[in-house]
């Protein structure tokens, strides 16, 4: 099979494609990858997430790597992706290689690859490491190097990737004010690698926090997928709720995505989070600097820049657009509608654990709970509501529904004249009243997503029927 890396890195199912062959292969081109740049001496880093067999195979991947000649450094735990992306920067190193497969389903597992500025790989990086994996095929394999006897070469180091991150976040958020601030917190990590951090984190003092979904279990029960969005957060508004909580955090299942329940139990949407995190920035710390969002992210970015005077950047989905735009323009903060926010002064990268510090520090700070901050919001920028719906393709249906998205100009959807349309990822229509809905085929998994925000739920709603009429879905 030709190995193709998405938005954000190479995803497959276990054991049908991801399987520990195709793994090496991975490790080979990023080994060729590296070498080629003069990074190899810098060493590689590699970590892991809780799924199924997810520590066997970073495992391979440090052994042949170590094989290789590259001295490798391995966690020695499953850390979630921001915390082992960090000692990419901590450790100066050429590369980090991460097995997880994020928020995908439980069947599935994923090789990331973080290039030495610690950021999602940019397509020029994924478009060699892929021609380099294709070399690699046809060629002879180097022999791995066990573990055991890399460890005892030198060649190969197991190191525990909390500590440097833990010390660098304390930089960059008090977190001794939160600790005293007195906040009850329910925490779900979703069974993933960000377990245990927030307690860790922000324990022994006034602030109190209840974990569920705690433990390791690759299956993920009670959600499709171990992804922070409102189908997946049922359990945790309910314990909200019961607990008197001020407010609930979630991780996906690597921690790199950040999801947020108010203290009524109610879901707070990925765009009004990004937005709050903007505010935060911008009004809370009274920091100035550009703003980056893709094109399914919100329109209320447009208005706090205008607000505050900075500009706002648009790229299309995938961190591996937005952290480059972000390190380019010096941006203050950057996301994406999946709930992946990156902030200026850290890694180039999604961190669902700083987000989380940073909505609570906004929250201590302005001494207001999650439901307030909302309102406090939609006062400066006006209602915003959103949603999305993912339906399931097979190839054939794929390759139909690409077809109608080019095809479609419609001159109104859902009574509302179409102001505007592109292509710059997906099929967008921006309409006169300032609402939007976009219909795009996913870089991770055999999906469609359609996504709308407008002035009402009833508004978006309508937005995500007619769309998915305009595909024949």
């Amino acid at each position: 099979m030709a190995i193709k890396f998405g938005t954000d890195g190479w995803r497959a199912i276990i054991a049908e494609d991801f399987t520990f062959e195709n793994v090496r292969l991975c490790t080979q081109g990023v080994v060729r990858y590296v070498l080629q740049q003069g990074l190899a001496g810098r060493g590689l880093v590699v970590g892991y997430d809780t799924r199924f067999a997810s520590e066997d195979f970073a495992r391979c991947v440090a052994e042949t790597a170590a094989g290789s000649g590259v001295t490798t450094f391995l966690s020695d735990r499953a850390a979630p992706t921001p915390v082992v992306t960090y000692n990419v920067v901590d450790r100066h190193a050429g590369g980090a290689v991460i097995i997880t497969a994020s928020h995908n389903p439980p069947q599935w597992n994923g090789f990331k690859f973080k290039p030495e500025y610690a950021g999602s790989a940019s397509p020029e990086v994924t478009d060699a490491i892929e021609r380099m994996i294709e070399e690699a095929s046809t060629g002879r394999s180097p022999d791995a190097m066990p573990w055991e006897q890399a460890r005892s070469s030198g060649a190969g180091i197991d190191f525990d990737p909390s500590l440097a991150y833990v010390e660098h976040v304390g930089r960059l958020v008090d977190l001794p004010k939160l600790r005293d601030a007195g906040l009850k917190l329910v925490v779900d990590p979703m069974y993933g690698a960000g377990a245990g951090y927030l307690p860790s984190i922000l324990g022994g003092g006034a602030t109190s926090l209840l974990e569920i979904h705690g433990e390791r279990n690759p299956l993920f029960p009670g959600m499709r997928q171990p992804e922070p969005v409102p189908d997946n957060l049922s359990q945790l508004c309910e314990k909200v709720t019961a607990t008197g909580a001020d407010a609930g955090l979630a991780l996906d299942g690597d921690a790199d995505r950040f999801g947020l329940v108010d203290e009524r139990g109610r879901s707070i949407n990925p765009l009004q989070v990004f937005a709050l995190l903007a505010l935060y920035m911008l009004e809370t710390r009274g920091d100035r600097g550009p703003l980056v969002k893709s094109t399914t992210t919100s329109r209320m970015l447009y208005r706090l820049g205008e607000i505050f005077e900075v500009p706002v950047f648009e790229t299309p989905v995938g961190f591996k657009y937005v952290g480059p735009l972000m390190e380019q323009e010096g941006a203050l903060i950057g996301g994406e509608e999946s709930g992946g926010y990156g902030f200026r002064g850290h890694i180039p990268e999604r961190d669902g654990i700083l987000s989380a510090l940073f909505i609570l520090d906004m929250m201590v700070t302005t001494g207001k709970r999650p439901s307030e901050l909302l309102d406090y919001l939609y006062e400066m920028v006006g209602p915003h509501h959103y949603d999305r719906s993912d339906i399931p393709l097979s190839p054939e249906q794929r390759e139909g529904v690409a077809g109608r998205m080019g095809a479609a100009i419609p001159d109104a959807i859902a009574g509302v004249r179409v102001a505007s349309s592109d292509t710059r990822d997906g099929r967008r229509f921006i309409l006169e009243d300032g609402s939007w809905v976009t219909v795009r085929l996913s870089g991770t998994e055999p999906l469609v997503r359609i996504y709308a925000e407008g002035a009402s739920p009833e508004r978006v709603e309508a937005l995500l029927a007619e769309a998915r009429g305009l595909v024949g879905l």
